[in-house]
């Protein structure tokens, strides 16, 4: 029997049908089904994501390693050494010596009972996610600014009718492409605006007269914002009005401003004047107008400070709240909004509440049925979580990994892998043996979005259903089941139901009156909603029929008025000695992520079998590189081998990787734990780097 689901790729979750066929080569078949995010079209990797299914080295049995090799085990045996472990480990070092990273893969139910597995089962503060490595600038700048951190606060067909939209940091054509639908109305009204410092499938879509690219210097996009919001005060194009009746702080981000007139924004990132001045305008004049982030100017150590520029931008121009308007951010992962709303993050509990607050902890205490003494406090985030992994006082000695392949989708995967090497015990739950599964102590085989049922929340806040479409393989089991069974074999209190439906009920209840308040949804009721479109957008407390739009009324935080807040440009230098070129990485169409899942799609990985290091021309000859040579990216690190892939589309001063390849090809060899003082996100587009042709040993 056919059911309607969601792909299990990016935060767009394009809706589709599966469809069981015994003498399909797949399990499935897949057919896109229309649906307002992506009108029945689907990316390659949605196409094939069915393929995933049945991979042939898919895992099936439990894997525990005993003298040196992972070797099948029993469901009971592996648990029960886990059990037992974990318990010691706890006893001897205390409950923040264990350890849990989480994905942004999750269904909400899944990340709902691993935050409550991690603080009551286990009794740690020590749980993060990927998603630190995603949405933590943004959700901490709209947090600031708003209240709220919801990534995008409108419907993503509101974008269909603008005729100016400013997209910041976001290759959209390459990693969710049926959003480019929504693109269409600025492209044709010559008003789509591209800020990427290559010449990505999405810059390109800028051409003939369909917009214009901005091609700043990497980690200078916060200067570009500013310069930006200088033109729109200096050029009186600012909603004073607007600014007046829903915002404070505006003094303060006027005065920051002053100093960075277009020439001065010019000779640090490179943007001509000229194209300063007709963005400025063109955003200010365009009937319908939206800014619009991703990670590309996010992922740095100053990151929060430049969503909070676009943010103060949007703000400026009354864009936020106001329908036809907007500014929200494009989340990545697939449940990487609701991933973070249900207590996978160190310091959040369900509902997007603070762990810090009494009132929060009793109410979700209350639900638990427990002491709300007994919750742990805040942990710490995932790059420092990860930098604590070993044999020390303080270390974590433990670790449950979860959706999640760290040792290829960290900063410094290299001291990553050192950590992991020297825990005590290190437990993941995969499909496969992922990159980070292979130096587990026990690999659980778990099952997959086409064999669950669940939900997802997608970029616009969207509450959506994932249905069941057939049977998992035998000796897989779901890990609800398996943090139920775990949390008993632990003497956890609490209620461990492993029904995804009855898990929701309990998310819901918890949830109640925080944020990001689910209390009136249920499977049931976004069943019902399936006919309308699944339009149940949060908040959607219990007797509602949900937000699709955010702010039209009041902000989120008690005055309900928005906060401008005044940032400053970090130190403008280089960063790079001579020599040096800065590495920017990021993702290809036919990749995902760790590329844990695409790498085992044949379709997929002949189209992109191996890491290309993008070079320009002109820097290629200077350093005796030629069109498919073979490469070596490095710094004091690591280094990377890859082919070189040629395009004038680049700096001269730059070089991209993309991020989904492993070993000696994986990006994050290169990359530096340093994170952003507010959201803890890794610079992960900002790196110094040498490249030079690799030597015979090194190619081969």
């Amino acid at each position: 029997m056919a059911a309607d689901s969601h792909c299990p790729y990016c935060a767009l979750q394009c809706a589709m049908t599966l469809t069981p066929d015994p003498l399909a080569a797949t399990p499935v078949t897949v057919a896109g089904r229309a649906f307002p995010t992506n009108r029945g079209g689907l990316c390659k990797k949605g196409w094939t994501s069915a393929e995933l299914l049945r991979t042939p080295d898919r895992l099936t049995v439990p894997l525990v390693r005993r003298d040196g090799e992972l070797r099948p085990a029993t469901w009971d045996d592996a648990l029960g050494m886990i059990a037992e472990r974990l318990a010691a480990l706890r006893r001897e070092h205390g409950a923040d010596a264990v350890g849990v990273f989480g994905g942004g893969g999750l269904t909400n139910e899944k990340a709902y009972v691993l935050g409550k597995f991690a603080r009551l089962a286990l009794g740690t503060s020590r749980i993060d996610y990927n998603g630190r490595f995603c949405m933590s600038s943004a959700a901490a700048a709209g947090n600031r600014a708003f209240g709220v951190d919801r990534g995008m606060p409108f419907p993503v067909t509101d974008l269909d009718d603008a005729d100016t939209i400013l997209l910041l940091g976001s290759n959209v054509a390459a990693t969710m492409p049926p959003f480019l639908g929504h693109l269409s109305g600025a492209r044709a009204a010559g008003g789509f605006i591209v800020v990427d410092p290559r010449r990505s499938q999405t810059a390109q879509l800028t051409a003939d007269g369909a917009g214009i690219h901005l091609q700043p210097a990497p980690g200078t996009d916060l200067v570009l914002l500013l310069g930006l919001l200088h033109v729109v005060l200096a050029d009186g194009l600012a909603d004073t009005a607007y600014l007046e009746a829903r915002t404070t702080g505006f003094d303060a981000v006027r005065r920051s401003v002053a100093g960075w007139w277009p020439e001065r924004v010019q000779e640090h990132t490179g943007v001509p004047v000229g194209q300063l001045r007709v963005v400025a305008r063109r955003l200010a004049r365009g009937r319908g107008t939206f800014i619009l982030t991703g990670r590309g100017v996010e992922q740095h150590v100053d990151g929060t400070d430049t969503a909070t520029a676009a943010i103060n931008l949007a703000l400026a121009l009354g864009l936020v709240g106001r329908p036809g308007s907007g500014y929200g951010t494009l989340t990545g992962q697939g449940n990487g909004q609701g991933g973070r709303e249900h207590g996978q993050k160190c310091d959040q509990l369900p509902g997007y509440r603070k762990i810090t607050d009494p009132a929060a902890r009793a109410a979700v205490a209350a639900v638990w049925g427990v002491d709300p003494a007994v919750i742990p406090g805040p942990g710490v985030p995932a790059v420092e979580l990860l930098g604590m992994l070993g044999q020390r006082p303080d270390g974590v000695r433990a670790l449950l990994v979860h959706g999640s392949n760290v040792v290829v989708s960290g900063p410094d995967a290299g001291a990553i892998r050192s950590g992991l090497e020297a825990l005590d015990l290190l437990v993941v739950c995969d499909f496969v043996l992922s990159e980070t599964a292979e130096l587990a102590d026990v690999v659980l085989p778990v099952t997959q979005w086409a064999e669950e049922e669940g939900t997802m929340t997608n970029l616009e806040g969207r509450v959506l259903r994932r249905r069941r479409a057939l049977d998992p393989p035998p000796g897989v089991r779901s890990e609800l089941d398996i943090l139920a069974d775990l949390a008993h074999r632990l003497n956890a209190p609490s209620t461990w139901p492993t029904d995804p439906a009855e898990v929701f009920d309990e998310l819901a209840r918890a949830s109640a009156g925080g944020v990001a308040d689910y209390s009136g949804l249920s499977h049931a009721v976004l069943d019902a909603q399936a006919e309308i479109g699944e339009a149940a957008h949060w908040p959607y407390p219990a007797g509602s029929t949900g937000t699709p739009r955010l702010f039209l009324d009041r902000f989120g935080h008690d005055d309900g008025r928005a906060r401008l807040v005044a940032v400053r440009a970090r130190e403008l230098t280089t960063g790079r000695r001579p020599g040096e070129l800065t590495l920017i990485t990021g993702r290809l169409l036919e990749h995902y992520q760790s590329g844990a899942q695409t790498r085992r799609v044949p379709e997929l990985v002949t189209a992109q079998p191996e890491v290309r290091a993008e070079l320009h021309p002109a820097t290629a000859a200077r350093l005796g590189i030629a069109d498919g040579d073979r490469v070596v990216v490095g710094n004091s690190r690591g280094a990377v081998t890859a082919r070189a892939l040629l395009s004038t589309g680049m700096r001269l001063d730059t070089v991209f990787l993309p991020f989904h390849f492993a070993g000696r090809q994986c990006a994050n060899l290169l990359t530096e734990a340093a994170v952003d003082p507010i959201s803890a996100m890794p610079e992960f587009k900002r790196t110094a780097v040498t490249v030079r042709p690799a030597v015979e040993e090194e190619a081969a």
